[in-house]
């Protein structure tokens, strides 16, 4: 068994949203652990993300750190790099699909915008991640990855992306202020920017 720290906390960027990501690798099943608090994996399927090259392993790959070994080894320095990462194009497009669908439903009604928004900010985050693999420049997995692109960062100021930030926080953690009826308002004229970006980006990487 090996236990994980993973995320904000090991780059130093824990704030008062921030949640500590853990990580058990485990044999077979374990009912040791609520998959609340953790994320579980198999070796083998650890094994499989590292021979794909997943983003997931990256990230473990460049931002974990060791808790607990229950035989002194550090298992996933042991492996080493993960797989080059050649998934870019069809991951963003993935997570361009979920933009658009949750950009339809806000578009169509307003039952459940706060929702709407938090995917939205998901999409735009994964995206982001998967673009800086993909070209092949430091991986970002922070909430903010959108938004340290350089020149190729997300076209909508800190106000916005903050507004879509904050609607995840309140889906995934129930923390935060509820926003708005004007907040919400404001977001939504930005939708077609960012869909803008997604396929400019989308474009860049499928040359």
């Amino acid at each position: 068994m090996h236990i994980y720290a993973f995320g904000s906390i090991c780059r130093g960027e824990v704030d008062l949203f921030s949640d500590i990501d853990l990580l058990a690798i485990v044999n077979g099943r374990n009912h040791s652990f609520n998959p609340k608090n953790y994320s579980i994996y198999t070796y083998a399927r650890i094994n499989e993300l590292w021979e794909q090259g997943n983003p997931f392993a990256w990230h473990l790959f460049l931002e974990s750190r060791l808790i607990y070994s229950s035989d002194s080894s550090d298992y996933l320095r042991n492996l080493r790099e993960p797989n080059i990462y050649n998934s870019g194009l069809s991951d963003c497009k993935k997570f361009h699909e979920i933009f658009l669908s949750a950009k339809n439903s806000i578009e169509k009604s307003n039952l459940t915008e706060i929702f709407d928004l938090s995917s939205i900010f998901l999409a735009v985050r994964n995206f982001a991640t998967c673009y800086t693999l993909h070209i092949n420049v430091k991986p970002d997995f922070s909430r903010n990855s959108a938004r340290n692109l350089g020149v190729h960062s997300i076209p909508i100021d800190d106000y916005i992306y903050e507004l879509l930030e904050r609607a995840r926080i309140l889906c995934t953690r129930g923390l935060g202020e509820l926003l708005s009826n004007y907040e919400i308002g404001k977001a939504k004229q930005e939708l077609n920017k960012i869909e803008f970006w997604m396929k400019e980006k989308i474009s860049m990487l499928a040359k």
